[in-house]
């Protein structure tokens, strides 16, 4: 089809998440990932949305968290439905206007008219649309002058809790889990204005043939050209699609959506080392993997990487590439169910990723990770 009119999308603002339990949340966030609690619903807004919310920032990377105060409010609707998640994601918009527009006459479907809002000398605007993520709703937003994260916040004079020691710089990528794809790629394409990036499909049978059991998926990346801004995106893969993990994703999160934000850093082994001393918690990778790390390397056509494989080994570090010197460096959070002991905490987590020139998205390691989260499924007794 024709190149699509882009809806000038500035950049990933932030990311909404509605939780349970706000002072857990607080205390990962702060006292673990080391983000700085930099502002909170003030008490009008609160009693206005029925909910509680705290924004944590870290580099660029911004969290807003929710807890429901009572019943009709946002995060209240979502957590009769889901356990924790990501409920909203927000992105930054050149012409509030024309993303509207645009938006709207392609077959998307708004959930307010724009909002425009004037204080301290600066304009806000906004709306917010439904999408294919689950219950994931989308919301734009136009600022001219405007510094707070949204009305109503009260930002802190000085910001509360870390100080991003670990050096999270951007988000790099959302990942969302899909029973069937198709539908949400075309509605990026065709409404969003996106273009294709990077696809791949893989099945841990493919290296254990026979088995009775196995966990597959097809991935494809979507992205803006003009922002740098990418979905990738996940379905099951025969012949085990109830045993995929994907599929578990869906079951445990009972709808689709978002799996995980992968946030790049600037030092992955320091910030690595620092996490797992605060006591974040990672997917388990295999020996086997580092093993057999020098041959993929050379398969992979990567000439050297400047990190001692040992060392990766130790941190349990992931390596991915496609030529020469350019490669990838990222290491996967333990789910947040694992993390906190508590299924309704739900099973989105976090990548923790260094690129050293590779666009990719680590599809030699999918075999890796797969198999580790089989292992840690059949550990917590949900697969055979």
């Amino acid at each position: 089809m024709a190149k699509v009119e882009s809806i000038g999308i500035k950049r990933l603002e932030s990311m909404h998440y509605y939780v349970r339990d706000l002072e857990r949340t607080r205390s990962f966030y702060t006292e673990k990932m080391d983000f700085a609690e930099v502002a909170a619903s003030s008490p009008d807004l609160e009693a206005s949305a029925k909910q509680r919310s705290i924004a944590f920032q870290a580099g660029n990377c911004v969290v807003l968290c929710s807890q429901p105060l009572g019943e009709g409010g946002r995060a209240s609707r979502y957590l009769r439905k889901h356990p924790d998640g990501v409920g909203t994601l927000v992105f930054e918009v050149e012409d509030i206007d024309k993303a509207f527009r645009l938006l709207d006459g392609r077959g998307g479907t708004p959930i307010d008219d724009i909002y425009r809002h004037e204080e301290g000398g600066g304009r806000f605007a906004s709306f917010s649309i439904t999408s294919p993520f689950g219950d994931t709703t989308f919301r734009f937003v136009q600022r001219d002058g405007y510094r707070p994260l949204f009305p109503g916040a009260v930002h802190y004079d000085i910001p509360r809790g870390g100080r991003n020691i670990f050096g999270i710089q951007d988000f790099d990528h959302i990942t969302t889990n899909f029973q069937t794809m198709s539908p949400a790629l075309l509605w990026m394409e065709h409404v969003l204005g996106l273009e294709r990036f990077w696809e791949i499909q893989f099945h841990t049978e493919d290296v254990n043939k026979g088995s009775d059991h196995g966990s597959g998926l097809r991935s494809a990346v979507m992205w803006d050209p003009a922002s740098g801004v990418k979905f990738a995106n996940n379905e099951p893969y025969r012949p085990f699609f109830k045993s995929s993990q994907i599929n578990i994703f869906n079951e445990e999160h009972r709808g689709d959506g978002v799996q995980h934000a992968a946030v790049t850093v600037t030092d992955i082994l320091s910030a690595v080392r620092g996490m797992r001393e605060r006591g974040v918690q990672f997917m388990p990778t295999p020996g086997s993997y580092y093993d057999a790390m020098p041959n993929r390397l050379k398969q992979l056509g990567i000439e050297s990487i400047d990190e001692e494989i040992s060392l990766l080994r130790d941190l349990e570090i992931l390596v991915d590439g496609d030529a020469k010197h350019s490669y990838l460096l990222q290491i996967f959070l333990k789910e947040s169910a694992g993390t906190h002991g508590d299924p309704t905490a739900g099973p989105f987590f976090y990548e923790i990723i260094q690129r050293k020139g590779d666009r990719g998205f680590g599809g030699g390691n999918f075999r890796a990770l797969f198999e580790s989260i089989e292992r840690q499924q059949k550990n917590e007794g949900k697969v055979a």
